[in-house]
């Protein structure tokens, strides 16, 4: 093993389990669904890290492709919705749905970001933390918004409660990146609840 870790370096258990460490979490492997997760408890929050996998088929062939993803679910005060990604990712996301351009007024965010909402003053009022911002702008690949279910296969979600969620393609095993993202989700968390979009109560809610 020695000759193949040189080569290709420490494996995502390796290092989400000292990331776990570092941060007080929990990694648990072959948690839910067999899938390795990294838990971490911020206040009465929940964040999961895990990946899946999307299956595609072309033709004879199907493609498999791995996401890494974050989620938390939380108790939604105001029914607020958002979507940051980097610009041009996923143009066309969420124009069906009655979600708005939004620019924020920092001209190097706006540039770098596409901003969907349903509330353009809350979402303003979210940003207007630049460590969101910056925490943002550390993640080369982004797609951060808030969901409102786990679809046909997750978890149910009572009335009210909807989930903070990140994802992208591929295995994130960068440290740096990781940590960022949960600073991320924290600060976001915490950052709703000054907005007056979030409760700081337990959602009830254990995801799978």
């Amino acid at each position: 093993m020695g000759i193949i870790r040189s080569a290709f370096g420490p494996s995502k258990d390796e290092i989400w389990t000292q990331i776990a460490t570092d941060i007080g979490g929990e990694f648990i492997e072959g948690g839910f669904w067999g899938t390795d997760v990294l838990t971490y408890k911020h206040g009465e929050w929940q964040i999961l890290l895990d990946t899946y996998t999307v299956t595609t088929p072309a033709g004879q062939v199907t493609t498999t492709t791995t996401h890494t993803r974050m989620r938390a679910p939380f108790i939604n005060k105001d029914g607020l919705y958002f979507e940051i990604s980097r610009e041009g990712f996923f143009s066309s996301i969420g124009k069906l749905f009655g979600m708005k351009d939004i620019e924020i007024g920092d001209p190097s965010f706006d540039k770098q970001f596409e901003i969907k909402g349903n509330s353009p003053e809350k979402i303003k009022l979210l940003l207007a933390d630049t460590r969101i911002r910056k925490l943002c702008e550390t993640q080369p690949n982004i797609h951060f918004k808030i969901k409102d279910d786990e679809g046909w296969f997750g978890a149910d979600f009572p009335e009210g409660v909807d989930e903070l969620y990140f994802e992208c393609v591929g295995v994130i095993k960068k440290t740096e990146l990781l940590k960022s993202l949960f600073a991320l989700f924290a600060l976001t968390l915490e950052r709703l609840v000054q907005i007056d979009s979030a409760y700081k109560d337990d959602p009830q809610v254990t995801l799978k």
